[in-house]
Formats: C-alpha cells, structure tokens, sequence
C-alpha cells in the first residue's frame, strides 16, 4: 500500500486480502498506474514465500492480458541481491506498444526507486 509514496508511475494501492502464516503471505490488491492521461487499475494475487525469499506476482483482472513477475532475494555477505523476471502484455495494442518501447526506461526508473526504498529503510548510515 506504500508503493504511490516512492514507485514511480503508481497512483493508488489498495490491499483487498491479506493471509499470512509461517511460511507464506498472499495478498490480493489493486494497483493503480500509468503515465500522463493513461491511468489504468490491475488487480493482482502476490504470494510472498518466506522461506524461499521470493514474491510470485499474477494479475487477476485489469488492462492486462497477463502479468508474472517474480522477485529473488539472495543474502550474501550481508548484502542481498535482488533479481527480478517480468512478462506482461496489455490488452490495448497501442498501450503495449507504447509500453514495450519505454519499458527500459520505465523499469530502471522503478528499480531505482526500490533501491532508494531499501536504503532509506535499512541503511545504518541514516542521520
């Protein structure tokens, strides 16, 4: 629900369901993102594996055709590594071809703010 507070390109967020245990977190919530006058919403099933330190994220409904991404976290020497696989397609022709020509740009911009996030988070150099 913090993602519009630093991702860039998400308007609104909302978590609809939430079930945690030992192992597992799955949430299903809407994502509200775009660009200029294109704004769209998706909702998706995101499962957290804790034990495998990886989030499996799906669409269940929206602009999209299909969304899957996942996200591995790999603790090493007291750093994590952090690699992430995307395949998307949206349901308007011209929107995914708009997309697919700025995707690099638009997915740099948002891993930079994940990185920006998790250093403002966790870095023990704060002031």
């Amino acid at each position: 629900e913090k993602y519009p507070e630093f991702i860039p390109f998400c308007y609104y967020a909302k978590i609809h369901e939430k079930e945690e245990n030992e192992a597992l977190t799955k949430i299903i919530a809407d994502l509200t993102i775009g660009k200029g006058p294109f704004k769209d919403t998706y909702k998706s099933d995101v499962l957290y594996n804790k034990k495998e330190s990886s989030i499996l994220v799906k669409n269940i409904n929206g602009p999209l055709n299909h969304l899957s991404n996942k996200w591995l976290f790999i603790e090493q020497n007291n750093q994590t590594e952090v690699i992430f696989d995307i395949d998307f397609e949206i349901k308007n022709t011209f929107l995914n071809t708009v997309m697919e020509a700025s995707f690099q740009f638009g997915i740099g911009k948002i891993a930079d703010a994940f990185q920006k996030r998790a250093e403002d988070l966790f870095s023990s150099t704060k002031n």
